[in-house]
């Protein structure tokens, strides 16, 4: 994978450049030490991937991206700064990266190319923060000190805890200050289904389905799962799944 390194620290392209000598699939065919320099060579050399500063002198990593015209390289993120990390949602970044980079992290994000390999093509990204949520987009999630940058067709679950919604996908369960009602509006209802008051389900994740108490229906997660979809949504289940 064609790949352009943009950071005006010196150090900071060599030391990333050492870490990448561990994956043979990225070939890195540049480098840049502001946005001036980035935009040249990425209409000359056309990577398909970025490793992009978000804090350069003059244009930052974000005015970079809007001034790529036509299709934009994927994008991974690397900054020393945490606080970017919303606005690098919105920009569909693959990762973001905190530095001093770790080799561990690094692998993760680059087996997030992968993951992204056979989405389709999109021009330079545009911030929508009200367009509808389906499985290919990506969300960003931070708990605590910990930070993921999720793909929706991942998480399998939406539970209700209050003010906040547990999210579980992988081994993962990290809390977010969001009620379930408005992260429904936000997601497409033919993936993400309503099954009772503190459930949103992936339908695609769904292994099996049961008869349950009082008209209802039990549907068991790939997982383990269990969650019980209440009488009145297990009518518009029924008919959403042509049951």
């Amino acid at each position: 994978m064609k790949t352009l390194i943009v950071d005006d620290e010196r150090l900071a392209r060599n030391e990333l450049r050492r870490l990448l000598d561990n994956f043979p699939k990225i070939e890195v065919i540049g480098e840049a030490a502001n946005a001036d320099e980035a935009l040249k060579l990425i209409d000359d050399l056309q990577p398909e991937l970025l490793f992009l500063d978000i804090q350069m002198p003059g244009k930052n990593g974000f005015e970079l991206l809007s001034a790529i015209d036509g299709k934009s390289p994927e994008v991974i993120f690397t900054t020393a700064y945490d606080e970017y990390a919303i606005t690098a949602f919105e920009y569909n970044a693959l990762d973001y990266l905190l530095k001093p980079i770790e080799l561990n992290r690094l692998s993760e994000a680059i087996n997030r190319i992968e993951e992204n390999s056979h989405a389709p093509e999109t021009e330079a990204p545009r911030r929508d923060t009200n367009k509808v949520l389906g499985e290919n987009d990506q969300v960003f999630v931070k708990d605590g000190e910990k930070c993921w940058f999720v793909k929706l067709g991942k998480v399998r679950l939406f539970e209700s805890m209050g003010n906040y919604v547990r999210l579980h996908f992988d081994d993962q369960k990290p809390l977010v200050l969001k009620s379930l009602n408005s992260l429904e509006d936000r997601l497409d209802p033919n993936t993400f289904f309503r099954a009772n008051r503190k459930h949103i389900i992936n339908l695609p994740w769904i292994d099996k389905i049961e008869p349950w108490f009082s008209g209802g229906l039990l549907v068991t997660l790939k997982g383990g799962d269990k969650i019980e979809i209440s009488r009145r949504q297990a009518i518009r289940f029924k008919e959403l799944m042509s049951l």
